[in-house]
């Protein structure tokens, strides 16, 4: 065969696998993740949330423009996974925006940003020694039909360098997306009751929790006082609802009501417990004195923690890791100065390192007040220790006295050896047993059970947590947010975190424990060596360009001479 014919059957034969590759990969598709975490794999759960998604489904980002180079990382790696989900669902449509694109426009577009709660974030940037102040907005608008939610990229975490958030936050955008499609694309099922009756917070003060909750769950108040008048007909419109939360009471509870509750439990419901065994408020001590007494507070529900696998101590948590409160210290003009000290008995719970639980990873500094001490005891129920005070805590008995003098103390690490890591939130999961199991019942019940199938329940031993504070027009401000301080704390992602696990069917909240590892530049590194950098990954490569195109014309010309 001529060399001729040789050519054309070689070009024939790379022409027909082109085609047979074209039309093979038009039915089978596939995607390869070379990266070593896996980052830019979706798991088990995004996979089935999105395939679930019958219409278009549009996701705004608003990380574009000139931005920093750590934004402009969090841009990527946003860009990046929203492709995954487009690849697998053409439903998932996504587009890049400029909020300040139109600078007549720009004071005007940020207020409408902070108005729904996207609050922008002024960042610092130092480029050889220069500093520049540039606005981002790292949010981002999922809408699906008439649904919209909106989406946090970068999360907040007090004291962290803009490099570390973004680390960060990349951990926790599949999450953020995935939560986010789950939202706007799937009906509400689960039914969330707020439990009163028993002084409990106000509305207003868990007013933001409860906005957050109704946007993937029905939540309603259910008042237990209608128990004295007819405990069985109360229980049955209880069991209605997938999950009751306990948020602060300050009365005790009856016999019936804790029947109530207790067969909520065995019969499938899940409960989260925010419950104050101390009585003890920060409000109390703002007096002429500056004193109050803390003492034990009886709620009449020891027994039914007791039997669940937990003991809730009436004492008080000192921790040397303490947030900060605000005191008048003078005036400066017309104006009242406030110096921040720290406070001892607000301790700054960070979930312990190593801790891989969804409910609590990846998280911020979490504000309690005035919390207890929680006591696993052994049964047959799976205990988690989801927050613990840190090494250097220790408890303080009551009756005791507080004040707020105690901010002049300043205690030695030596004095808290020994002590600590005591827990303040631990998840419960297994078969319970009734409280009431081969006890009088406090009313007749015919379909009573003593003990339940596998069922999952949350006790944080202080009521603050899920706490908002207001503003000077007394609306509600964000949960997690000090307005004393200007601190933002993690108190409201942990609350989302806690309901969103005992609901949780599909497992979404698992895709919170994936971790990315994501190498961070050294800037003074980069600073120190820049002009050797430059010659690197600059100058070098030029130059070996131009010795190879010199060494190839010569062998060329040597060649083609003789």
């Amino acid at each position: 065969m001529s060399a001729p014919q040789n050519n054309v059957k070689k070009i024939l034969i790379t022409i027909g696998s082109i085609v047979v590759l074209n039309v093979a990969g038009h039915f089978v598709f596939k995607r390869f993740d070379l990266t070593a975490d896996h980052r830019y794999t979706l798991s088990k759960t995004s996979l089935e949330i999105v395939s679930e998604v019958k219409e278009p489904l549009y996701v705004d980002v608003f990380l574009e423009g000139d931005f920093p180079g750590e934004f402009k990382k969090l841009q990527t790696e946003t860009q990046q996974l929203l492709e995954e989900f487009k690849a697998q669902n053409s439903n998932i449509v996504f587009q890049f925006v400029n909020p300040l694109e139109d600078e007549e426009l720009k004071d005007k577009t940020m207020q409408s940003f902070v108005d729904r709660g996207m609050t922008p974030v002024n960042v610092t940037v130092n480029d050889k020694g220069q500093q520049t102040q540039e606005m981002v907005f790292p949010w981002a608008v999922a809408t699906c039909g008439n649904r919209s939610v909106k989406v946090p990229l970068l999360k907040n975490m007090m004291g962290a360098s803009t490099a570390e958030k973004v680390v960060s936050s990349v951990q926790h955008l599949e999450y953020a997306f995935a939560n986010a499609f789950n939202t706007v694309s799937k009906a509400k099922e689960k039914k969330v009751a707020i439990i009163k009756g028993n002084g409990e917070l106000h509305d207003i003060l868990i007013a933001d929790f409860v906005k957050s909750v109704r946007d993937n769950y029905y939540i309603g108040t259910f008042t237990l006082d209608s128990v004295a008048k007819n405990p069985t007909e109360s229980l049955k419109y209880l069991k209605k609802y997938d999950l009751a939360v306990i948020a602060k009471p300050t009365e005790a509870f009856s016999d019936e009501e804790k029947q109530v509750l207790d067969q909520f439990v065995i019969n499938g419901g899940k409960t989260l417990w925010l419950v104050d065994q101390v009585n003890m408020e920060m409000d109390s001590l703002y007096n002429e004195t500056g004193t109050n007494l803390a003492f034990p507070r009886d709620l009449n529900l020891n027994d039914m923690f007791f039997k669940y696998g937990v003991r809730l101590h009436p004492d008080l948590v000192k921790d040397l890791m303490a947030t900060p409160i605000a005191l008048a210290t003078g005036e400066q003009g017309s104006a009242t100065q406030y110096t921040q000290y720290p406070w001892f008995f607000s301790p700054m719970i960070y979930p312990s390192q190593g801790t891989k639980h969804p409910i609590v990873s990846n998280l911020d500094g979490i504000k309690f007040e005035f919390a207890s001490a929680i006591e696993p005891l052994k049964n047959d129920i799976k205990k988690t220790v989801l927050l613990a005070s840190s090494p250097y805590s220790k408890l303080v008995g009551t009756p005791s006295e507080v004040s707020l003098k105690m901010v002049e103390e300043r205690p030695e690490q030596k004095d808290f050896t020994g002590t600590g890591k005591y827990p303040v939130a631990v998840l419960l999961e297994g078969a319970f047993h009734s409280v009431y199991e081969n006890r009088v019942l406090p009313f007749k019940e015919g379909d009573f059970k003593p003990k339940g199938k596998d069922n999952k329940m949350i006790v944080i031993s202080d009521g603050d947590v899920i706490k908002n504070q207001l503003d000077k027009n007394f609306q509600p401000l964000e949960l997690g947010y000090d307005k004393w301080t200007n601190n933002l704390y993690a108190n409201k992602e942990f609350m989302m975190n806690c309901v969103n696990y005992l609901l949780d069917d599909n497992g979404l909240i698992n895709i919170r424990s994936k971790e990315v590892d994501l190498p961070i530049l050294d800037k003074e590194k980069v600073h120190a060596e820049y002009t050797y950098s430059q010659v690197i990954t600059v100058a070098v490569p030029i130059v070996l360009l131009l010795l190879f195109g010199a060494l190839f014309t010569i062998l060329r010309k040597r060649k083609y001479s003789k």
